[in-house]
């Protein structure tokens, strides 16, 4: 953690969740974050990816580091990037500067277990309870994926990618998110997915 750097330039994405050792494809068109990939390019390629709140101009504290990989540039002027997460980081302060994007002052010393890779505290029954659960949750909302190859990840990368895609609230990804233990990200989500279960057999029985 010593390496990752203390100022980050931070792209704001209402909706859009990062964890590290994923990856999240996003297809630049704006001039400020433009400019804000091109200074990252021929910088260190680092950058954040951060909720915004309904409130304008505000941002939740707890975001994740990405580095760009691979990215292309369009005929039309836009940039396709590939950002691969580093580690997750809490928001300081934010950084007065003269660009058209915004950079801030960050740490990430609540979430140095980012790096581990250890699988040995999850509970098997509680990662084949979610996976049961995601799987009538995602096919209720037309989500479809291939478990085969999501089987293929390590543990970690399944439940990262699984809180990433859900078809859940802005809240509720901001809440998955800020948990820091593994086990404790399954048992959330867990519980967040038996609720729309809970609540759509309550909309349903209110419907008849």
């Amino acid at each position: 953690m010593k390496n990752l750097p203390k100022k980050i330039p931070i792209f704001p994405l209402r909706g859009v969740i990062f964890f590290p050792d994923t990856n999240l494809p996003l297809n630049i068109f704006e001039n400020r974050y433009l400019k804000m990939i091109n200074d990252a390019l021929r910088g260190n390629k680092f950058l954040g990816m951060i909720q915004s709140k309904e409130v304008d101009g505000e941002v939740y504290t707890i975001g994740c580091l990405g580095k760009i990989g691979e990215h292309n540039r369009t005929d039309d002027g836009r940039i396709l990037i590939n950002l691969v997460g580093v580690n997750r980081f809490k928001i300081d302060k934010e950084i007065e500067n003269k660009e058209p994007y915004r950079e801030f002052s960050v740490n990430y010393e609540v979430f140095e277990k980012d790096s581990d890779n250890s699988d040995k505290k999850i509970n098997s029954d509680k990662l084949k309870e979610l996976l049961n659960n995601c799987k009538i949750f995602f096919k209720k909302n037309g989500i479809m994926i291939n478990w085969d190859q999501l089987s293929k990840l390590s543990i970690k990368k399944q439940i990262y990618n699984l809180s990433m895609i859900s078809p859940i609230s802005v809240e509720e990804k901001q809440k998955l998110i800020e948990t820091i233990e593994l086990s404790e990200i399954i048992n959330t989500l867990n519980d967040i997915t038996k609720f729309n279960f809970y609540e759509d057999a309550y909309q349903k029985k209110i419907l008849q």
